[in-house]
Order: C-alpha cells, then sequence, then structure tokens
C-alpha cells in the first residue's frame, strides 16, 4: 500500500504579504489586480473570505463584496524563492516530490526511512520545519493515493492535517459530494447531477458503461476513484544537480555577525542533505539576496571533495568577504555542486 502525502500552503501568496508586512496581518486582504479596472483576485486571505471573496474573482467584484478590503500586487519572485524553499524541506524526505505549483506538491514516502516511515509523522514534520524555515503555515493530506490524499489536505484547513486510511476510503468516498471529488468541474457535476449521480456512492452505484458512454475515457476515471482506485504515481522532478538550503531573515540585515552565522547553518543544513543523498561535492556556492531583491552568487571549486561541513566554513567567510555590503540582506543560502556518489553504507538505505 502506497503512502501519498498532499501538502497545500494556506493562503499562499496572501500569507506571504502578510509575513513581509505585518501591517496587513488580520486585515481582509486580496493579492491581484487593480480593483478600478480588470483586475482578478490571484489569492485571498482567510479574513476576506469570510465576504465571499475567492482567487479567480474580479477585484472589482472583491471590493464590491468588501469595501474595507486592502489590495496589493503580486511579488512572483518572493513567492518562487519561498517556493523553493518548501521544496527543499520536502526532498529532505523524499526524492518523489510532484509540485502542482508554486504552493502544493504530492510526496511518495512510501520507502522513506524517516520518522519510522510514518506518513502522518513525516507530513507534521514537513510541515514544522516550513513554520520554522518561512514563518508560514501548511495543511497536508496523507492517504493511500493521490486524489484522495489531495482531498484530505482541504478537510482541517488552515494550518491542519487529516488523514484517511485504507480502512476508511470507500466510507469517505460514498458519503463524498460529487463536486468534492478533484477533477470533476462544475460543468460535470451538474451532468452528473442530471443523472441524479449526487455523491461516491450514487457514483460507485452507477455501472461503468453507463458512466463510459456519458462521458468517455473520463467515464472510466469516475468509476475507478468512486472505488478508490487512482494509480497514478507521483511524478519527480528531475535529479537535482546540486543540493543547497537557504533562508529568509525576518528582518533585513547588515550585521556580518548575524549573516554568516545563518551561511554556516544553511551549510550544515545542506552537507546533511548530501549524506542523505549519498553525494560528495567538490564546489560550494553562496546566494545573497538583498533589500531590493538584488541577488550575487559567490562560488569556488576544490580538487578533492568536502569531507565535512567544518570544511567548508573557511571558503564560506571567503565568499562572503568578497561580496558587496552596500544594502541589508534578506536571505542567504549555500548550494554543494559538482557532485559526486558517495559509497553507500549498509546502515543507511538509499532514499
Amino acid at each position: 500500500m502506497r503512502k501519498i502525502i498532499h501538502i497545500d500552503m494556506d493562503a499562499f501568496f496572501a500569507s506571504v504579504e502578510q509575513r513581509d508586512n505585518p501591517n496587513l496581518q488580520g486585515k481582509p486582504l486580496v493579492v491581484g489586480g487593480d480593483p478600478n479596472g480588470r483586475g482578478v483576485v490571484a489569492a485571498a486571505s482567510y479574513e476576506i473570505r469570510k465576504f465571499g471573496v475567492h482567487s479567480a474573482m474580479s477585484c472589482y467584484r472583491a471590493r464590491q463584496l468588501c469595501p474595507q478590503a486592502i489590495f496589493v500586487k503580486p511579488r512572483f519572485e518572493v513567492y518562487h524563492e519561498v517556493s523553493e524553499q518548501i521544496r527543499t524541506i520536502m526532498h529532505q524526505y523524499t526524492p518523489l516530490v510532484e509540485p502542482l505549483s508554486l504552493d502544493e506538491a504530492y510526496l511518495d514516502v512510501t520507502n522513506s526511512p524517516h520518522e519510522k516511515n510514518s506518513a502522518t509523522l513525516i507530513a507534521n514534520r514537513i510541515r514544522q520545519q516550513i513554520l520554522r524555515q518561512t514563518q508560514l503555515t501548511a495543511s497536508a493530506g496523507v492517504s493511500y493515493n493521490k486524489m484522495l490524499a489531495k482531498i484530505a489536505s482541504d478537510l482541517n484547513k488552515p494550518n491542519g492535517i487529516a488523514v484517511i486510511t485504507p480502512e476508511q476510503g470507500l466510507d469517505f468516498i460514498a458519503n463524498l459530494p460529487v463536486k468534492k471529488f478533484h477533477g470533476i468541474g462544475k460543468a460535470t457535476v451538474k451532468m452528473l447531477h442530471d443523472m441524479g449521480i449526487f455523491t461516491g456512492l450514487d457514483l460507485r452505484n452507477t455501472p461503468a458503461d453507463v458512466l463510459k458512454q456519458r462521458f468517455g475515457k473520463r467515464g472510466d476515471f469516475f468509476h475507478q476513484i468512486a472505488h478508490g482506485i487512482d494509480n497514478r504515481e507521483v511524478k519527480a522532478e528531475r535529479n537535482h544537480k546540486s543540493v543547497g538550503s537557504e533562508t529568509t531573515f525576518v528582518h533585513n540585515t547588515m550585521d556580518d555577525k548575524v549573516i554568516v552565522a545563518a551561511l554556516y547553518r544553511e551549510n550544515s543544513q545542506a552537507f546533511k542533505d548530501l549524506q542523505k543523498k549519498q553525494r560528495k561535492a567538490r564546489t560550494i556556492t553562496i546566494k545573497i539576496k538583498y533589500s531590493d531583491f538584488s541577488v550575487i552568487t559567490r562560488s569556488h571549486s576544490i580538487s578533492s571533495h568536502f569531507e565535512q561541513e567544518s570544511d567548508a566554513h573557511y571558503w564560506i567567510q571567503w565568499l562572503y568577504d568578497h561580496t558587496p555590503k552596500l544594502l541589508p540582506v534578506r536571505l542567504v543560502g549555500v548550494t554543494y555542486s559538482n557532485l559526486l556518489q558517495a559509497e553507500a553504507s549498509p546502515q543507511m538505505p538509499l532514499l
């Protein structure tokens, strides 16, 4: 039986804006375009959702529903940056990570050696690390296939987790309205309702040939999911040619000691990830992102490889000493590249 996790960030774009601007916390916030023009809601904070505002709605309509709404323009560069941090955390637990967008992903942890191979414990550990490193909350769904894991991640939002076990799967599906099934849109829901199909049990009791005749190949998919069958695999990203870790400061800083200490911490995490992936590295790179979002990197390669994390400390300090120090720093990172396969240890199973 597979162990699948779906991680979904809570109101991602809006939460990033509230994190970076404390004046927006607790306020009805829309990330999107001009409410006086043709702008569209890219994200809505939980505070404004109670007014009926949601993603893909026109900003004009959002303002009608909530006149006190605050509108901010999206900062996609920042969202990509945070998404990469989250993706790095996920890869610490399994190489089988399938991103669906910047703010959600499937993970297959069936063979993960972490947390005694408990998918629930792994999901909670990932959520804790995301909160600690990004100051953002995530919700998780855990189940034995992708469909149920995705549905589960919505059950206890925000900042929650839900588990649907194989024993619970069929009963859960039976009581689920068809509009809640992932992959069944509004038009299809109406067609199903017209056929007298309102729940998963109704769908399960409908003969497969009837569904196939009405919906074509999708009819087979509907028949399978009604029986709790979803054999879609988690499609992993391409193998990384580097291993790294980065962090965003709560407040921008120009304190050299604070910055170097943060670089050392990220180096420690990156080196641990190297060991988990059973790789050795010849090249180290530091990344500095400034308050104006400009980025510089500095790299150094050695002839052999870094045996332990402290081997990199000299070069981290040296590389940092050779970076401009004109603006406050908002993010630092350390990346290892030019990777070599390490000799596998029999005590450490490959991820």
